[in-house]
């Protein structure tokens, strides 16, 4: 009875390209640490403390040892030296100083060579594949990226996200998330470490950058260069503004961002869950910034004090809560976009304190909320009776 055929064994070469592709390594990354590996080998399985090199072709993967001598005239050491005379008989026309290659490939060095080095190569591949994976991620610093949760330790999510695992901790998550092992989530990069166990990828719902990311996503016209992003203040979870302003001005800078019915921003809200969204038009007058900071609270006008950003902000007298918003919100953030501390008063406190001497009101009427207050009207004297 005929002996099966044997299928024929995978070259060095073969094997080596396939972990190439598989594990996404340059090539040369991986030779290198095979030929650290050999070099190993050899000195730990042939009892040599030889000064070797071990050298793979890279054309047909075969492998060779060569013992490496220093040409001197007189040898004091033999396994590091070599005679002149014995040298050119190697390598003619070699001389002092250099140094001679002389093969020392024992016979049965691949089958020995292979179990020895297995492990190291192994652990070469693990290392030059994270050192991919920190190069990628670190290349996608300041990114956004989706990945599923597959597990929880210490309260902290472990997302998977492509070919390793990111972390985000529960400080970087929102009051409405609420993330169980299987969910998808998507996140921000703020930062990528190298760790004992490969690259640590961390990752935040909270940070401004992933609002700036998500309404980047959803505007065509901010990917283009004509709106661009000046200024963002977020209170993760709860509200957030953002400051866009459009270098085309056929273009409206907010209603783009927003997108006709909402199209646009609803993909963001949808995100942010119960956050909610403020999107003003920024101008580089600083009034106008202010007014419009604070929306949705009607503006009737603004004093600045330029020594020290410091401003006055009048509003109608029914509009002093909004404009301040639940526990200072609006005005804190107001505060945090613009740069400028600002004292909100209303329209009736307004008339009873004076204007510091170094504050001057400016024009505001380019602001998108500005109302002049309602004057009452003079009561009519009755008419003496004739």
């Amino acid at each position: 009875m005929a002996g099966r055929r044997k299928k024929p064994e995978l070259s060095l070469m073969d094997a080596l390209k396939d972990l190439c592709a598989e594990k996404e390594i340059s090539p040369d990354v991986l030779f290198e640490a095979v030929e650290s590996a050999l070099k190993v080998a050899y000195k730990k399985n042939f009892n040599q403390d030889d000064n070797v090199e071990i050298t793979i072709d890279r054309e047909d993967g075969s492998y060779h040892v060569y013992s490496l001598k220093s040409v001197v005239e007189v040898v004091e050491d033999p396994v590091i030296e070599i005679s002149k005379e014995d040298a050119q008989e190697i390598s003619p026309g070699c001389d002092i100083d250099d140094v001679v290659e002389i093969e020392v490939t024992p016979k049965d060095f691949g089958r020995i060579a292979a179990q020895a080095a297995k492990q190291i190569v192994v652990q070469k591949l693990r290392e030059a594949e994270r050192g991919v994976i920190y190069d990628e991620f670190t290349n996608r610093d300041s990114d956004l990226v989706r990945g599923k949760i597959v597990r929880i330790e210490d309260d902290n999510l472990i997302v998977e996200v492509g070919k390793t695992e990111a972390i985000l901790v529960p400080g970087e998550l929102t009051i409405s998330d609420n993330y169980q092992v299987g969910d998808f989530v998507r996140a921000y990069i703020i930062e990528v470490k190298k760790g004992g166990k490969g690259p640590q990828v961390y990752l935040s719902r909270t940070h401004p950058n992933f609002l700036r990311r998500l309404v980047e996503l959803e505007v065509p016209e901010i990917q283009d260069g004509i709106i661009e992003i000046k200024a963002i203040a977020r209170e993760a979870g709860a509200r957030a503004k953002i400051a866009v302003s459009s270098k085309d001005p056929n273009v409206e800078a907010v209603g783009s961002c927003v997108g006709q019915r909402g199209t646009r921003i609803q993909p963001v809200l949808d995100e942010l869950g119960e956050e909610k969204l403020d999107i003003v038009e920024w101008s580089p007058k600083a009034g106008v910034f202010i007014a419009n900071a604070l929306s949705p609270s009607k503006i009737i006008s603004v004093a600045i004090a330029d020594d020290d950003k410091n401003c006055r902000v009048v509003v109608p007298d029914n509009q002093l809560s909004l404009a301040i918003g639940k526990e200072g919100q609006n005005a804190r953030l107001a505060a945090k976009l613009t740069g400028w501390k600002i004292d909100i008063k209303s329209f009736r406190q307004a008339k009873d304190d004076a204007l510091p001497d170094n504050m001057h009101e400016v024009d505001i009427t380019e602001a998108m909320a500005v109302v002049k207050p309602r004057q009452k009207k003079p009561k009519k004297s009755p008419q003496a009776e004739t």
